[in-house]
């Protein structure tokens, strides 16, 4: 099986399920060369993705993983243009740094404060729909999926609006499969505009999260300014990045299997299932980056230390040994178990946002446009270049 070339293929991207299917029959334990020649490993069974993610022999720090990635392939560059300046967060931490750095962002982005942006997402959707008419053919990505969750979190955090495009434009960037040249260019851009940023929400403190990470303290502890940029960008980019390709991926999962969307149509109340169940079918998380700490023994296989592993979000959303019928849609499926967001000490922290933005963006859209249909046929639409991000880059619709 040539791995290399159908995991960075286009047909790949478009639809992986019929490869990871075949994979966690025959090699649910897989190694590959990814791009620039670098060795990694592919897991794909749902038992052994949940396992793994939970698994402290396998690390998120940066700095080994950058070892793990020279070791397994000296010509691939683009790891290091990640500077220390958008890596030092949590995301990219393990224990005990990754327990303080949560503990601290925990303080400013908690449930309750999630829950209080309910009016104004709701007014964020309503006004883009607003501006949108029955029978209408639109792009849904730029004039709905991407601008609502942009604007959420950048008022969130008290990113002033005349910046919002270039940070959509440097996010994109960075976790696209974009040139070594262009992954330094936009990540250097971001760097200096949050660091910028933070400086004057030090100078001048607002009601935004930017400044409580800004204050944030515990019992003396506080963010570092390198942890503050890395932060920042983390939940800049996570916080807008998941919800547009949820929205998108799931609109487009509901009109390809019109028996569902009707269902909910008809009972709006199934709405946080059916959500859960859209991350389950065909989430916007592709797969998740790790590296082994000591040997690792997963599937009959041992893996060594110092390894790239890539986990399988996606392939193991749709394991039948732990979902039944999974390649059917099912807005009624009982809720539990899926790992879309993550597990272990890695689960989203954002998750919340994401469920709230969703239900509250597809109850808005549903109820507005009850003859939304696709423009073009879904062979047509391109997919984001990535395996970790997944979703399409358009999606033209009647509404």
């Amino acid at each position: 099986m040539d791995l290399e070339t159908q995991l960075l293929s286009p047909a790949y991207l478009r639809n992986p399920h019929p490869l990871n299917a075949a994979l966690r029959s025959a090699d649910p334990v897989q190694r590959a060369v990814a791009s620039g020649g670098l060795s990694v490993w592919v897991v794909t069974r749902y038992e052994d993705v949940r396992a793994l993610l939970a698994d402290s022999r396998l690390g998120k720090g940066v700095t080994q993983l950058r070892e793990a990635v020279l070791l397994n392939a000296g010509d691939d560059e683009r790891i290091s243009q990640f500077t220390d300046s958008l890596t030092e967060h949590m995301l990219n931490s393990d224990p005990p740094d990754h327990t303080r750095l949560r503990r601290l962002v925990g303080k400013a982005f908690t449930a309750g404060r999630i829950e209080q942006l309910r009016p104004r997402i709701t007014e964020i959707v309503d006004n883009l729909l607003d501006r949108l008419s029955p029978g209408q053919e639109v792009d849904l990505v730029p004039v709905f999926a991407l601008p609502m969750p942009t604007t959420v979190i950048c008022e969130l955090l008290g990113v002033p609006s005349v910046d919002r495009s270039s940070f959509s434009h440097w996010s994109n960037v960075l976790v696209s499969t974009a040139e070594v040249g262009e992954l330094a260019e936009a990540g250097g851009a971001m760097v200096a505009y949050l660091a910028q940023l933070i400086a004057d929400k030090r100078a001048n403190p607002c009601d935004d999260l930017l400044t409580k990470l800004v204050q944030a303290t515990d019992n003396g502890d506080q963010l570092s300014e390198t942890e503050l940029v890395a932060t920042a960008f983390l939940l800049l980019s996570a916080g807008h990045e998941t919800t547009v390709n949820l929205i998108a991926a799931g609109t487009l999962t509901l009109l390809q299997n019109p028996d569902q969307l009707a269902r909910l149509r008809s009972d709006l109340t199934l709405l946080p299932g059916a959500i859960e169940e859209l991350i389950r079918y065909d989430g916007p998380g592709g797969m998740v980056l790790r590296h082994t700490l000591e040997p690792v023994e997963v599937g009959g296989v041992t893996i060594p230390a110092q390894q790239v592993v890539l986990l399988s979000l996606s392939s193991a959303g749709r394991d039948s040994t732990r979902f039944s019928d999974a390649d059917r849609l099912d807005i009624g499926r009982p809720i539990g178990g899926s790992v879309g967001f993550g597990h272990g000490i890695h689960h989203c922290i954002g998750a919340p946002l994401a469920r709230l933005e969703g239900e509250i963006a597809f109850r808005a859209l549903l109820t507005r446009f009850p003859d939304l249909r696709l423009a073009v046929p879904p062979e047509e639409l391109n997919w984001r270049d990535s395996v970790f991000i997944r979703g399409p880059e358009s999606l033209p619709v009647v509404l």
